[in-house]
C-alpha cells in the first residue's frame, strides 16, 4: 500500500500537468481573495478573518481534487496496468488506499501554501494580531474532512472510465451534486430533511470553525462509501464472500453516522464561542411547538462590508436557531428589490415602526447611498413581533455599530421567541400615593415593559385601614416600581414594603434625596436645593446602601438648551450643565452591557455598607466628578462659569445599585408599626435596584402628547435610560436567565485599513506570487532529489 502511495505522490509531481494543477488552483485562490473585487475579497471586506476563502475553497477545490484523483485508474485501465496491479499479494482495499492516500495528501500539499493568507491577515489585523486562531484552525480541520470526502468520489469516479477527462467530469458533477445539488432538491421538494444528505449542509458550520461529531461522522462515512464502492468496482467478478468486510465496516459506519444524530459532540472553537447558544436560548428554542417564520428585511446587493458582515452574522445565528428546532423557519426579503411595490413596501414597514437606515457605500472612488430596513419579523400562532437587528450607540463609527448589533442578535431574537410562545405572566405594580411621578411622565416606559408584563397602578394609602389586606394584595405582584416619590412613607408603609421584601418580592427605587427641579429652574433662572426627606433612610440602611443629600457635579454631562438674543435675534444654544451627568455605563453585568449613555438630573450618590447582600455597582459618574452639598442655589448663570477640573476630586460615584441576596427585615428587633400574623425577619432569596436620580425614567411631554423616553429635543439625541430599565425590569424577573445571554462577549476582529492602502499591493504580491515561486521551488528540490537518486 505505501509503495503505492509514494508512486501516486512521484508519478504526479514527476509530470508537469501536476505542477499545472496546483498553480491554476493557487492562483485562483490569489486573484479572488486577493485582487478581484467582490464578496471573496479579504481586503475590501475589511475583517480580519478567512471566511471568504473557506467560503471559496469548496467551490475551486470541487476542480482541484478531481483533476488530482483523474488519472488513479483510468490511467491503470488505459495502460492495461490494473489488471497486472490486481494480481499484486495485496488487497484489493490496500490499492485503493494507496491510491486514495497519495491523492489526498497531494491535495494537502497544496493547501498549505495557502497558509500564507493567515500571516496576512495577521500582520493586518487592528491591531496587529488580531485573529481568531481557534476559528482559523478549525475552519482548516473542516477543509480537511470536505477534501477527505471529495478525494475519494474523485478516486471512484476514475474507475468509470479509461479517459481522464471522462473521469475528471464525472468527479466534478458528483462532488458539485454531492456538496450542493441536495440543496438544489431539498428547496424543490420544500424537505429540509433531503439538505441533510449534502456537504454544504455539514460544511456550512465547520467552514467557520465549529466542529461537530456529526459532520465529522458524515464526511469520513461518505469517504468509506466511495472507498467501498472504488474497491468494488476494481473487482472484476461477483461479489463474494471475501467481499462481506466491506459491507460489515460500511454497516457499522451507516449505525455510527444514525447515532451520532442523536448523540453528538460540538467543539465551537471560535475564541469567543460566538456560535454556541446560550442554556436559555436553547431552552427556548426546544419549547417552540408550532411553526415559527422569520423573515429578515436586511437583504441588498450593495452593502458596505460592515452590514454584510451583520447580514451573515444574522444568517448563521438562525441557522443555528434552524438546527436546534426544524418548526424555526427563516427568509431573507428585500422589501425595495421590486420597483412597482417598493414605496407601498417602505410605507407598510414605516407603518409598523420599523424604519429604514441610509448608508453610505464607497466603491471606486464614488458614493452612493444604500437604503436597508435592518429589521426581522418573526411569527408564532398568528402572533408577530418586531426583532431590531441594530443596536445603536452614540458617538460609535460604523464598525462599533455593527460589533454592538453582533453583540446583540441572540438577545434580540431570543427575547423576540419569548414573547411569541410565553404569554404574560409576571404582575408588575406601579406605586401610587407618596407623590409620584404622573402617568404622562412614566407613559413611554410603562407602554413598553406593557409587552412582558402585566401593570396595574398600586396605592399603599389602604395601610393605615388594613394594613394585612394591603400586604396580601402587594403579595400578588412579581414586582414593585416606585418613580420619584417626594412625599414621606410612613413606619407603617415601609413595613408593608418591608415584609413585600421578605417573602421574595422584587423592587425597583428611584428617587431624588434633594428637591431640586428642572422645571422651577428654566421659569425663574434659579433655584435652591434642600434635603428631601422621604423617611426611608433606615430602610435602605438595613438592606446595604445609603442615599447621600448631595448633587454629583460632573463635567461628563449633557447640554442644556438656553434661550440667547432678544427680539427676532432670540435663538436656542447648548451650554454645559453639569448636574446632568452622562454615564457611560463599564461594568459588564447584563443589565448595562453594551447600552447607551445614561442621562441623569440632579442626581445623588450611593454608598454601599458592609453586610451579606451581594451589591453591583450598575452606573457610576466620570472621573471628573465632585460632590456639591445642600442646601445651595442652583442658577442657570453657572452654564457661563468656566469649571476648575482640579476641584472635581470624586471620581466614580455610585449612581445605580443591584441588592441580591436574603434581606434581614428593617423591623428584625424593632418595635413593629402594626401586629402581622406572619412576619418574617429574615426573608427568602430576592432582588432590589436603587436608583440615584428620579428623573431616569422621565419621559418629555411633547404637543402630541408624551415623547420617547430617553429622547433629548434640543439636541436629538436617545440616550440609554428605556434599556437601561428594561434590563433592570427583566434582571429582576427573569427566571430563566435570558438576559443573561446579553453578557455574552463577542469580538468582531477588524483590518487596519490604513495599513491595508497603503500596504495593498504587498500583500496581493505576496498572496499571489508566493505561493506559485514556493510551488516552483518545491518543484525544482523534488526532481533535483529525484533525478540524484535514479542517477545513483
Amino acid at each position: 500500500m505505501f509503495a503505492l502511495f509514494r508512486k501516486e505522490i512521484n508519478s504526479f509531481f514527476a509530470s508537469p500537468i501536476g505542477y499545472l494543477v496546483i498553480a491554476v488552483f493557487l492562483l485562483l485562490n490569489g486573484l479572488f481573495l486577493w485582487l478581484f473585487k467582490g464578496e471573496f475579497n479579504v481586503l475590501d471586506n475589511g475583517f480580519a478573518d478567512l471566511s471568504s476563502f473557506f467560503l471559496l475553497a469548496p467551490w475551486i477545490l470541487l476542480f482541484l481534487v478531481p483533476a488530482v484523483t483523474m488519472r488513479c485508474f483510468s490511467d491503470e485501465k488505459k495502460q492495461g496496468t490494473l489488471e497486472l496491479l490486481l494480481t499484486k499479494p495485496i488487497s484489493h482495499l490496500q490499492i485503493v488506499l494507496g491510491k486514495y492516500l497519495g491523492s489526498f495528501v497531494l491535495i494537502i500539499l497544496a493547501l498549505i501554501p495557502t497558509l500564507l493568507y493567515i500571516y496576512t491577515v495577521y500582520e493586518l489585523g487592528l491591531p496587529t494580531g488580531n485573529l481568531d486562531m481557534g476559528s482559523t484552525l478549525g475552519s482548516y480541520f473542516g477543509l480537511l474532512f470536505l477534501v477527505a470526502a471529495y478525494t475519494a468520489i474523485g478516486v471512484f469516479a476514475s474507475t468509470l472510465s479509461e479517459n481522464q477527462i471522462v473521469s475528471f467530469i464525472i468527479a466534478v458533477f458528483l462532488c458539485f451534486f454531492f456538496y450542493i445539488g441536495f440543496e438544489g432538491v431539498a428547496e424543490f421538494s420544500s424537505s429540509t430533511l433531503i439538505e441533510k444528505f449534502g456537504m454544504s449542509y455539514h460544511f456550512k458550520s465547520m467552514g467557520r470553525g465549529v466542529l461537530d461529531t456529526r459532520d465529522i461522522v458524515y464526511f469520513l462515512f461518505i469517504a468509506l462509501l466511495f472507498i467501498a464502492l472504488t474497491t468494488l468496482k476494481i473487482n472484476n467478478r461477483r461479489i463474494g464472500k471475501n467481499d462481506s468486510k466491506i459491507f460489515i465496516v460500511l454497516g457499522l459506519g451507516l449505525v455510527v453516522l444514525i447515532f451520532t444524530q442523536s448523540v453528538y459532540k460540538r467543539f465551537d472553537l471560535t475564541a469567543d464561542q460566538r456560535y454556541t447558544l446560550n442554556p436559555a436560548t436553547v431552552k427556548m428554542i426546544e419549547e417552540v411547538n408550532s411553526p415559527v417564520v422569520i423573515d429578515v428585511f436586511l437583504e441588498g446587493e450593495s452593502f458596505p462590508s460592515e452590514f454584510r458582515r451583520l447580514q451573515d452574522e444574522t444568517k448563521q445565528l438562525l441557522e443555528e436557531f434552524e438546527a436546534k428546532n426544524g418548526l424555526i423557519t427563516f427568509n431573507f426579503i428585500n422589501p425595495i428589490e421590486d420597483e412597482k411595490n417598493r414605496q407601498n413596501n417602505i410605507q407598510q414597514l414605516n407603518a409598523r415602526g420599523m424604519t429604514p437606515m441610509q448608508l453610505s457605500v464607497e466603491e471606486q472612488g464614488k458614493s452612493s447611498y444604500e437604503v436597508v430596513f435592518p429589521w426581522a419579523l418573526a411569527s408564532y400562532n398568528e402572533e408577530t413581533v418586531i426583532i431590531p437587528l441594530i443596536k445603536n450607540k452614540m458617538g460609535a463609527t460604523q464598525q462599533d455599530l455593527v460589533t454592538n448589533s453582533v453583540q446583540h442578535l441572540e438577545y434580540g431574537f431570543a427575547d423576540g421567541l419569548n414573547k411569541l410562545i410565553h404569554p404574560k405572566s409576571k404582575k408588575i405594580a406601579i406605586l401610587k400615593g407618596n407623590g409620584q411621578l404622573g402617568d404622562g411622565y412614566i407613559f413611554d416606559f410603562v407602554k413598553t415593559i406593557k409587552d412582558y408584563y402585566y401593570i396595574a397602578p398600586f396605592t399603599l394609602d389602604s395601610v393605615s385601614r388594613n394594613p394585612e389586606k394591603t400586604l396580601r394584595d402587594l403579595k400578588n405582584y412579581d414586582l414593585i416600581i416606585s418613580a420619584k416619590p417626594i412625599e414621606p412613607f410612613t413606619e407603617e408603609e415601609k413595613f408593608v414594603l418591608d415584609q413585600y421584601t421578605m417573602n421574595g418580592g422584587k423592587s425597583l427605587w428611584m428617587f431624588d434625596a434633594v428637591n431640586m427641579e428642572m422645571d422651577s429652574l428654566f421659569q425663574t433662572g434659579k433655584g435652591y436645593a434642600i434635603q428631601r426627606d422621604l423617611n426611608m433612610t433606615d430602610f435602605f440602611f438595613k438592606y446595604g446602601v445609603r442615599v447621600n443629600p448631595d448633587l454629583v457635579n460632573d463635567l461628563y454631562s449633557a447640554p442644556i438648551l438656553l434661550a440667547t438674543g432678544e427680539g427676532s435675534e432670540a435663538r436656542f444654544q447648548p451650554f454645559p450643565w453639569f448636574y446632568s451627568p452622562l454615564v457611560d455605563p463599564e461594568n459588564h453585568h447584563p443589565i448595562v452591557k453594551n447600552i447607551n449613555r445614561v442621562k441623569f438630573d440632579f442626581a445623588s450618590p450611593i454608598d454601599t455598607l458592609k453586610n451579606d447582600i451581594h451589591k453591583t455597582i450598575l452606573l457610576k459618574s466620570s472621573i471628573l466628578s465632585k460632590l456639591d452639598g445642600v442646601p445651595r442655589e442652583i442658577d442657570l448663570s453657572m452654564t457661563t462659569e468656566e469649571p476648575d477640573p482640579k476641584m472635581y476630586t470624586k471620581p466614580n460615584l455610585n449612581l445605580a445599585v443591584l441588592l441580591e441576596g436574603s434581606f434581614t427585615s428593617v423591623y428584625n428587633n424593632r418595635i413593629k408599626p402594626f401586629d402581622l400574623q406572619d412576619s418574617q425577619d429574615k426573608g427568602v432569596s430576592s432582588k432590589m435596584i436603587i436608583v440615584g436620580d428620579g428623573d431616569i425614567i422621565k419621559n418629555d411631554l411633547g404637543k402630541n402628547g408624551p415623547l420617547e423616553l430617553g429622547f433629548d429635543r434640543s439636541s436629538g439625541q436617545l440616550y440609554g435610560n428605556k434599556e437601561f430599565l428594561l434590563n433592570c425590569v427583566n434582571y429582576l424577573l427573569d427566571d430563566s436567565g435570558l438576559i443573561n445571554i446579553r453578557s455574552k462577549d463577542i469580538k468582531m476582529a477588524f483590518l487596519d485599513m490604513n495599513k491595508v492602502s497603503e500596504e495593498k499591493t504587498k500583500w496581493q504580491l505576496i498572496n499571489i506570487v508566493c505561493p506559485l515561486v514556493l510551488l516552483g521551488i518545491f518543484g525544482m528540490v523534488f526532481n533535483y532529489l529525484r533525478k540524484k537518486k535514479y542517477a545513483a
